[in-house]
């Protein structure tokens, strides 16, 4: 039984981080059972989350612990793809976690209707006392992470712009598809999940959310893949 430690879930969805909810719709999908548990960063092994507990072994990233999977448990979902298929789900995927993140750093953290809505669920992970003092730190620090990757030097309507040219290329690539890839889903759709899901579900009506709402196949998806592997899931006690 594999231990996935990782953050609290919110708004409907698994976890609040994409990259969670990325490697708890890999398991699921390749139906590797696991209990998770929420995390104690002191334990990291690469001092973030998710990161899993296995045969009294830690294991950090998400996709290097996908990786592992693959190699110890076989892989059912990617086998079959061709060299062009893999290339694209990888493209796909860097795009989303490499560029797309951040814009949902964005709006979580630097916009100010985003953090008022995203504080209360951070500060949660934390003991009260604790997260009224650490967590504005917290801040400061991730909004100077932004303007370093470079996305918080550019003006709100740059970033809009740019957040929309990812989320249109995935929309394109999807097209009438069910999944990503074709007729069945692949390893790169429990990124393209997580990161559409933490978009859309997200409390706070940005202008780059209204935009992937209107990419109707895009919600189509979430649906459909939340049906599939969520349908069961309900928030922990």
């Amino acid at each position: 039984m594999i231990i996935l430690h990782q953050g609290p879930a919110a708004w409907g969805v698994a976890n609040i981080s994409p990259y969670c909810v990325k490697l708890e719709s890999y398991l699921r999908m390749v139906g590797v059972p696991y209990t998770a548990r929420a995390a104690d960063f002191r334990k990291a092994p690469k001092g973030k989350i998710p990161f899993i507990e296995e045969d009294g072994k830690m294991l950090g990233d998400s996709q290097h612990i996908i990786e592992h999977l693959k190699r110890k448990h076989g892989d059912p979902l990617d086998a079959k793809l061709s060299a062009e298929d893999v290339a694209k789900g990888h493209a796909v995927r860097r795009m989303l976690e490499e560029s797309t993140y951040w814009h949902i750093i964005q709006v979580r953290w630097a916009d100010e209707e985003g953090w008022r809505a995203y504080r209360p669920t951070f500060e949660a992970i934390f003991p009260p006392v604790v997260g009224k003092v650490v967590v504005p730190m917290i801040r400061r620090k991730t909004v100077q992470r932004l303007r370093a990757q470079g996305l918080g030097r550019h003006r709100p309507e740059e970033i809009l712009e740019m957040g929309k040219a990812d989320i249109s290329t995935v929309a394109a690539l999807l097209g009438d598809k069910p999944y990503l890839l074709g007729d069945e889903p692949s390893s790169f759709d429990a990124t393209v999940y997580a990161f559409l899901v933490s978009i859309l579900a997200f409390p706070v009506d940005s202008p780059f959310r209204r935009y992937t709402q209107e990419q109707q196949n895009l919600v189509r998806y979430v649906q459909r893949f939340q049906q599939r592997y969520f349908a069961s899931w309900s928030p922990p006690a």
